[in-house]
């Protein structure tokens, strides 16, 4: 009897664990999409540009991918739960003096100072789970319900921003997470036990990080200004160029560094290889199809902010239902196929919104949502804890830190991609509507209605192709899956690959 009582303990503990992580997932993925409702209201309080504002959340998204792989390194040889707490704590500050800026230039630090702590996160959190849950069947079901917290922070931004800035002002975004910081760092501090890597490193590879950190801000500023300064511009190629540069820099140091901020050898890892080719390609079809949802839904059908923000709540719901249903396949199902048959059906739901126009009604957007989230969730435990499994235990970390970053440079290219797609088809469309369009009449205000009834054919045109072209690529991913090498899933951490 007392031997099931302290095993129920230990079992209560471990989900306690993942509760505490998930809100630091939560809080962090919350703070990055409940910005942008806020800006209009930060550009008027400043008396900035919008492009001046963009950059509000473009120091986030460089300052948050250089430093993943760097917080990752640190969590495996300093230990997770400290680096976890420390980031935790920094991104709490961070906020506070965010909610407090007083010109665009302090908002930029201090957002900055949010990213760089906010990406410690990804790396540790999946670590301390990957430690607590040494079980392939449970680990699979945590990770899956962990990353399903990713979607309910997207979704639940604009609907909790929404009203914080109508009632209480755009600095309540940022204080709120206050409160809530304080609860998940005494859950940190009580539930997650410390763990480092078993190998005590020779030295932190600092000019590795610094080589990797300049070519992921000049991707990752290309990725997000490109739009804007032209693809080919001075601008782009110089940002190419710095980019491959250092990438070069960057392979050469890790070759012959004792502790390199990311082993080399996971490249040559089959599993490994193979998993993250295919979340960086779905990831890109989903991201940069799955962006423009909310931009149509506000455009054309008429919601507001918090009215998107409900529009999104079944896509939430359906990855958090669908997370566990495909944790409790492993073991049962090759992951690949799992993976794949998910993303099969995530690519139908995209492909579902192809048709959306200006006569469209909510449950046009809600059904292919659902569908897509739900064969996002059904395979996302494979997904992730796949990349777990394909590494040693005391590198999962840097591994989980190398898979965050494929990911959110896939979305930031699937992003900009896309745009380019959208504004290149919108023009193409007008050029072919204009030509194939007849006005016998003379009268302004006809042809007037005619060229806006053109220009907003073209805009839903270019809509669908973006949503085509983001199907065909999930889809290509899902193909993609079944090149991942069989795995055995067993209560180790080794890897059998046919």
């Amino acid at each position: 009897m007392a031997a099931t009582t302290a095993q129920t303990k230990i079992e209560r503990l471990r989900w306690m664990v993942l509760l505490t992580v998930i809100v630091g997932t939560f809080l962090g993925r919350l703070d990055q999409t409940i910005v942008n409702l806020a800006l209009p209201k930060i550009i008027n309080d400043f008396g900035i540009t919008v492009t001046s504002a963009g950059w509000i959340a473009t120091a986030y998204i460089l300052a948050n991918a250089v430093f993943v792989p760097i917080w990752g390194k640190l969590g495996d040889t300093l230990g997770r739960k400290r680096i976890y707490i420390i980031g935790f704590t920094v991104f709490i500050v961070g906020s506070v003096l965010a909610g407090f800026a007083w010109n665009l230039q302090s908002m930029i630090v201090f957002r900055v100072i949010q990213a760089i702590a906010g990406s410690a996160d990804y790396p540790t959190a999946m670590a301390i789970l990957a430690v607590t849950f040494p079980g392939q069947k449970e680990r699979a079901q945590a990770l899956g319900i962990w990353s399903s917290s990713f979607a309910a922070a997207s979704v639940f931004g604009p609907l909790l921003g929404g009203p914080l800035i109508d009632n209480f002002g755009w600095r309540s975004v940022f204080l709120v997470n206050l409160p809530v910081g304080i609860i998940g760092l005494f859950m940190a501090q009580a539930y997650i036990k410390e763990s480092v890597s078993e190998r005590k490193p020779l030295r932190f590879d600092w000019w590795g990080s610094v080589a990797l950190g300049i070519a992921l801000s000049s991707v990752v500023l290309v990725l997000d200004k490109g739009l804007d300064w032209g693809w080919t511009s001075f601008n782009s190629m110089s940002a190419y160029a710095v980019s491959a540069v250092f990438v070069v820099i960057f392979i050469l140091i890790e070759r012959s560094h004792p502790e390199p901020i990311v082993d080399l050898k996971f490249f040559h890892n089959r599993v490994f290889v193979s998993a993250l080719v295919n979340n960086f390609v779905v990831f890109m079809g989903m991201m940069g199809g799955l962006f423009l949802v909310p931009v149509f839904a506000q455009t054309f059908l008429g919601l507001d902010a918090t009215g998107t923000g409900i529009l999104f709540m079944p896509m939430a719901a359906a990855m958090m239902f669908a997370a566990p249903i495909g944790g409790k396949l492993v073991g049962k199902v090759q992951a690949r196929h799992v993976i794949f048959a998910s993303t099969v059906v995530a690519a139908v739901g995209i492909g579902m919104f192809r048709g959306l126009d200006v006569r469209s009604g909510v449950i046009d957007i809600i059904i292919p949502m659902f569908i897509m989230a739900f064969g996002m969730g059904f395979g996302m435990a494979q997904r992730t804890s796949i990349v777990a499994t394909a590494v040693p235990q005391n590198e999962i970390g840097v591994a989980s830190s190398v898979l965050a970053l494929a990911r959110n440079i896939a979305g930031a290219f699937g992003i900009a991609i896309f745009g380019t797609i959208l504004t290149n088809s919108l023009k193409n469309n007008v050029m072919v509507l204009s030509s194939n369009t007849t006005v016998n009449v003379n009268d302004p205000a006809t042809v007037g209605r005619v060229m806006a009834l053109i220009g907003l054919k073209a805009q839903v045109q270019a809509y669908d192709t973006v949503f085509l072209v983001g199907a065909i690529i999930v889809f290509v991913g899902a193909f993609l899956a079944l090149l991942i090498p069989d795995v055995e899933m067993k209560k180790d951490v080794v890897v059998h690959v046919e």
